[in-house]
């Protein structure tokens, strides 16, 4: 039996890679049902200021068609009680390069209040988006 019923894990997703897909496959080990949340376009320039390559229906077609993934819901939020109170999760996983992150700290914090816990899940190193994107960049300029 696995420790909790919802899990919830939410995340750009662009340039889908390992490292998403090790995040999701792992979140699913501790959940009978996962919730991806896929972050919008727009929600994604209010804290990068940068666009996704890959747009947002695009990006959420790419994560529900993952084995693990039961439900995957675009947000146009980062605030976790707000997707808490709409969906009613048990755990929020997060890739664990968060962990000790004041915003995280203040996350556990105000989800404790309704018993959700948040668990810190192995970050896949020397991978993300952004390294992906200045490798593609730096092949293109040499």
């Amino acid at each position: 039996m696995k420790p909790y019923k919802i899990g919830y894990t939410q995340g750009v997703f662009d340039m889908f890679h390992i490292g998403h897909l090790n995040l999701i496959n792992h979140a699913k080990e501790y959940c009978d049902y996962l919730i991806v949340g896929v972050n919008r376009d727009a929600l994604v320039w209010s804290y990068k200021r940068k666009h996704p390559v890959v747009c947002e229906n695009e990006r959420r077609v790419i994560v529900d068609n993952i084995k693990a993934v039961n439900q995957c819901i675009l947000v146009n939020t980062l605030d976790k009680v707000d997707l808490w109170q709409e969906l009613h999760f048990d755990c929020v996983f997060i890739g664990d390069d968060w962990k000790g992150n004041e915003r995280w700290k203040q996350t556990e914090m105000d989800l404790a209040k309704f018993a959700v816990k948040v668990m810190y899940l192995p970050y896949t190193k020397d991978i993300s988006s952004t390294l992906m994107r200045i490798q593609k960049e730096n092949r293109v300029e040499g």
